[in-house]
């Protein structure tokens, strides 16, 4: 088990280098981005690798995951560390990507970092969604009062509720207005109804969870709290590693 191998994913197809204890390139193709494509052409080649590198990104955690699952012995480096690795590479391809990676398995010049869990990706995109619907409706509420004011008509403060009958009152007169006002009125009730659906499900996860329960307990704690200080989540058993060796992030 002398063979180490580098991968340099892409959207479409991603870069393979495969390299002996030497560092002597021993084989390099372009395989489809996906686990069932990469594990069938492993195990096609005849080597048996000691390592296989992939630098984190948004399609390397599904990729890895589904590649330890196949029994290869995978490591996810750590964007920073690969980017500074590869500063004196003259050229900047894929390919070279691939070989850079490979030799860095083969050194041993690498930082692995800890790839979250399916739950903890779930999660994450559950929070991301809601932040974007949350961030389109204050946009919406926002344009509509900037509109307005450009017509000397001054929204002010208002609640959730009020905010489209006080919108209505106010363009009740002008018929241009009437029109913006009823289609960005209709766009927000439909935000508010999918960002209130999001709310509910991120309220019964988050009381779905001990740990979470605990933290909600505090004075001014709710179901989502940007904390102050790092929170460790969803760290695999047996990792104990200080966080600037591995990355976490729940």
């Amino acid at each position: 088990m002398n063979q180490y191998a580098g991968i340099d994913v892409s959207l479409e197809c991603s870069s393979v280098c495969v390299v002996d204890a030497n560092g002597k390139i021993l084989r390099e193709a372009k395989v489809v981005s996906e686990p069932e494509a990469l594990i069938a052409w492993f195990r096609s080649s005849g080597f048996e690798l000691e390592r296989i590198g992939l630098e984190a990104g948004p399609l390397s955690q599904w990729l890895f995951a589904a590649m330890k699952a196949g029994g290869f012995a995978v490591e996810l480096l750590e964007t920073r560390h690969v980017r500074k690795a590869f500063e004196a590479m003259p050229v900047k391809s894929d390919r070279n990507d691939a070989r850079g990676i490979a030799q860095l398995m083969r050194l041993g010049w690498f930082r692995p970092v800890h790839c979250k869990s399916m739950s903890a990706q779930e999660t994450r995109s559950l929070l991301t969604a809601r932040k974007l619907v949350q961030s389109k409706l204050r946009d919406v509420e926002n344009s509509l009062r900037g509109i307005l004011r450009g017509f000397g008509l001054k929204v002010g403060k208002t609640t959730e509720r009020r905010f489209a009958g006080r919108i209505e009152e106010l363009v009740a007169d002008h018929l241009h207005l009437e029109r913006i006002a009823d289609a960005l009125l209709a766009v927000r009730a439909v935000l508010r109804k999918e960002f209130a659906a999001f709310e509910k499900q991120v309220r019964k996860l988050a009381r779905s969870d001990a740990r979470t329960r605990l933290l909600m307990s505090t004075p001014a704690v709710g179901p989502i709290w940007r904390s102050p200080m790092p929170v460790r989540s969803t760290i695999r058993p047996g990792s104990n590693r200080r966080s600037r060796q591995e990355p976490i992030s729940g």
